[in-house]
């Protein structure tokens, strides 16, 4: 690392050395750099009033700063070349009540060689100001996502002898400069074991330990130490119990959001720090509107992070005020904020309306990591939002390419789950079958599997498929070092085999052995069949008990041959006439009533989900007369005559062939 011997070569330099290297920095002809420069600070320098100023100089390496454009470096106080005054003019200290303006400019520099030009013009610089050209330097010369600045950087020499007067100056930095030249060498990726860090480090911890910082520099500094020595060092602790007992009207949203991140990376610690937390959740609702939309999204990570179930509170008041501001989230902060909703079952109609309309926007530009953690979100809140579904079909048709197998199945899943095919559905399933012949063997397993199940879903059947995910090879992938096969995927394998056998005549590949298929599909944890909704099957029965006179002639619950559990059966015999459950002779016909709660239903919707529309598609296939009871029926019946005259309409249709 460029930095770590840093003290030790700079103290073996003479004054000439380091005084030469400056000079031949600003020896070399006016650059596009420099002319950048004095474009960005010629307004601001001549607003300044003009005060004589002498350089000051604690170490020889740091003598003779100057901005002059020569050759040869000059002791103060001697002539300068007509060419130097124009630079003399930049040679101002930095005063408190233009320490903002200073900022401003910094910020405006958009390479770090135009930072560290900058720096070099300037006679003085409080520290604060060089912590702040630190980070700036950092913003916009870090080379990779690691944010690691180039080696190219680091031996500037403008840049060592900044790092140098931080070192040298550590006890004497106010607490701003402190924290703010630590956090810009954190974010740096400079080595922890350097002179100059550790210098730095211990300050920290002394003024730490005299209780001399205040909330923001606590939260700085946390941070700080997080990512140089990790969550378990000492100071960190620190930190924590002295901002537990700040008053929490203190804390500015920046501060909020700072101590979610610091806590975010302790999480095996959340119940030492619960009560804490607890705390900063109930007083974060009142900071909500003054959030931006990156600090939404990390306040939303956190809560997830740190399992904070109790905050729903939290959760739905960021979710109401973010609404207006989607268009504003970057891809991975929006990628965040779906995951949260997910992770909290968090829904809003106004959400989803901005989120529609925000995806129709960017159709072909989004990424698709948020590409699929969209559809993930509207698939586990069951929120069929055609607009959303359609820009995704697009999206991947086009952009195919760019997606791993992952997000794949994920975009894939919810057409199967919410039951809806869109307007491009033979181009969507076309290009998937392309990507799956192409890249089979780059799906693990179980992907692939919830992926082929989906499509069988919605009558895409994966029949050039069932072949290989039937064999025993695969089936042996499927199982990996586990002793047997989960649950879930055994429901899967058989009802893709009912499928094949059902929907898929034609196919005359190898079977599913009977040892991987299950006896019933709806069982408590993984179910391929939503349980029936118990009011509304109370309310029906009564209805079914007075048309058709007694308890006798209707069973519940009825698991078939076929792995489907029947909500209600009722027996016919050849003329039509209902018989006894407990009757097995004589059976013509067996009607099945499907009592579809809410839940059965899209979100909100009179959609089935792709679960039931399977279940009712088979049991037709398999010779039941399906009548199906929706709830949305049920509730506007006003009158038990009313509801056993919608029952009787329902059985007793000219279609069904019964007779009462």
């Amino acid at each position: 690392m460029a930095l770590v011997g840093l003290r030790r070569n700079l103290c073996h330099l003479c004054d000439f050395q380091i005084g030469r290297a400056l000079a031949v920095l600003r020896s070399q002809p006016v650059s596009h750099i420099h002319q950048a420069v004095r474009e960005h600070l010629c307004c601001w320098f001549f607003a300044l009033r003009p005060t004589p100023s002498r350089v000051r100089s604690h170490h020889p390496c740091c003598n003779n700063f100057h901005s002059e454009n020569r050759s040869e470096t000059q002791p103060a106080g001697q002539p300068v070349s007509p060419r130097a005054h124009d630079w003399d003019r930049l040679e101002q200290n930095i005063k408190h009540a233009d320490e903002q303006m200073f900022y401003r400019r910094l910020n405006d520099f958009t390479s770090s060689e135009e930072v560290l030009s900058f720096i070099s013009t300037l006679e003085t610089l409080p520290d604060s100001g060089a912590a702040e050209a630190l980070r700036r330097i950092w913003e916009v010369g870090k080379k990779d996502d690691a944010g690691r600045l180039p080696e190219e950087i680091l031996e500037n020499h403008v840049f060592k002898a900044l790092c140098f007067r931080l070192e040298r100056e550590a006890p004497t930095l106010t607490n701003t400069g402190l924290v703010r030249a630590l956090q810009a060498l954190t974010l740096s990726h400079v080595d922890p074991q350097t002179s100059l860090v550790e210098n730095l480090v211990a300050e920290c911890q002394n003024r730490l330990q005299k209780g001399g910082l205040e909330v923001h520099h606590l939260c700085i500094l946390g941070e700080s130490l997080v990512k140089l020595q990790g969550p378990g060092c000492g100071m960190l602790e620190q930190i924590i119990a002295q901002l537990q007992g700040e008053e929490l009207e203190k804390f500015s949203p920046e501060d909020v959001v700072a101590i979610y991140r610091i806590l975010q990376a302790c999480p095996e610690k959340v119940d030492q720090h619960q009560a804490f937390l607890s705390k900063m959740n109930s007083f974060s609702l009142s900071v909500v509107y003054s959030l931006s939309p990156k600090s939404i999204s990390q306040v939303l990570s956190a809560l997830v992070a740190l399992d904070q179930t109790q905050a729903l509170p939290l959760v739905i008041k960021l979710g109401k005020y973010m609404v207006r501001y989607i268009p504003r989230f970057t891809s991975r902060e929006l990628a965040s904020v779906l995951e949260a909703f997910i992770y909290f079952g968090y829904s809003d109609r106004f959400f989803t309306r901005a989120l529609e309309q925000h995806v129709a926007a960017l159709c072909l530009a989004l990424n698709p990591e948020v590409v699929s953690k969209i559809t993930e979100y509207c698939s586990k809140k069951l929120i069929l939002s055609k607009p959303i579904l359609n820009a995704v079909a697009e999206s991947f048709v086009c952009h195919s390419e760019k997606f791993s197998p992952h997000q794949i199945s994920e975009l894939i899943e919810p057409f199967g789950t919410l039951n809806y095919l869109p307007p491009n559905a033979a181009a969507l399933f076309r290009k998937l079958e392309t990507m799956l012949f192409t890249h089979f063997n780059h799906f693990p397993p179980k992907t692939l599997l919830k992926l082929l199940h989906s499509c069988s879903l919605i009558e895409r059947h994966p029949v050039n498929f069932m072949a290989k995910i039937f064999s025993p090879y695969f089936l042996q992938q499927l199982q990996g070092k586990e002793p047997y096969l989960d649950r879930l995927s055994l429901a899967q394998l058989t009802q893709l085999f009912l499928t094949s056998i059902l929907e898929c005549p034609f196919y005359k590949g190898p079977r599913l052995l009977p040892k991987y298929q299950v006896k019933s599909f709806l069982t408590p944890c993984c179910s391929l069949e939503t349980p029936m909704d118990f009011q509304l099957y109370k309310s029906v029965m009564i209805g079914l008990i007075d048309l058709l006179g007694a308890r006798l002639y209707f069973a519940s619950k009825v698991l078939t041959p076929y792995c489907y559990t029947l909500d209600v059966e009722i027996k016919l015999d050849e003329e039509g006439f209902v018989l006894p459950f407990t009757v097995d002779e004589d059976v013509h016909k067996r009607v099945a009533l499907c009592i579809d709660g809410p839940k059965r239903f899209c979100f909100n919707s009179k959609n089935l989900l792709g679960k039931e529309a399977i279940k009712q598609r088979h049991l037709r296939l398999l010779g039941y007369e399906v009548v199906q009871i929706p709830y949305h029926e049920i509730e506007v019946l006003k009158s038990r005559l009313e509801l056993v005259e919608y029952l009787q309409r329902k059985l007793f249709s000219q279609n069904t062939g019964l007779h009462w």
